[in-house]
């Protein structure tokens, strides 16, 4: 017969993603995950695998808790809808010092691990495609002039939400965060360029 799990595996997750997002997946031991997950190592083992399996789920569990694509979702106008992503963007790196697990991950692992890659281009992809919604509705609302490349501004966006995770957690000087927003906001209301 089987034995009954002592403890809860998604209770443990979540105390694994906040441990990677603090110190990462190099400098986190499995030692260290132990002692913050308080089972032992080889529940650990039968339950999530190594290290890496362990990080890959709790990256995979981070990008799962994203409220960018479903803000970007909801009917009405666009732009605010992305505004409000860029704000929360900046509002989040003011508030924390640990930035955004999945930049920390596309610098830290994913050049060494295409797994780690796999989930870091997904995250992104998901919110590119999100973006590029909410900018073709702007387009047909006359939010942006008709002649915009809305999956291109998309990109430009994407790039500028991710450099704002980067310059947030290095130096977060709130006037070169918002002002990026206030530059990023103007640019997808002129004309694309082609």
């Amino acid at each position: 017969m089987a034995r009954t799990k002592e403890f809860d595996p998604d209770v443990a997750l979540q105390k694994a993603l906040e441990l990677f997002w603090e110190r990462g997946f190099e400098a986190t031991s499995m030692a260290d995950l132990v002692a913050r997950l308080g089972i032992g190592r080889a529940s650990l083992y039968a339950t999530f695998g190594g290290k890496r399996d362990l990080y890959l789920a709790a990256l995979q569990r981070y990008q799962e808790r994203s409220d960018a694509v479903e803000a970007l979702a909801r009917p009405g106008a666009a732009l605010p809808a992305i505004r409000g992503v860029l704000d929360a963007y900046v509002t989040a790196d003011l508030a924390s010092s640990r930035g955004c697990m999945i930049v920390n991950a596309a610098i830290e692992t994913a050049p060494r691990d295409p797994a780690a890659a796999r989930r870091v281009a997904a995250s992104w992809d998901g919110l590119e495609t999100a973006l590029a919604a909410a900018l073709v509705r702007a387009r047909a609302q006359g939010e942006i002039p008709a002649g915009s490349d809305p999956r291109s501004l998309a990109r430009f966006l994407l790039v500028v939400l991710q450099g704002l995770r980067v310059v947030g957690r290095a130096d977060p000087d709130p006037r070169r965060l918002w002002d990026a927003v206030e530059h990023a906001m103007a640019a997808i209301q002129e004309r694309s360029v082609n």
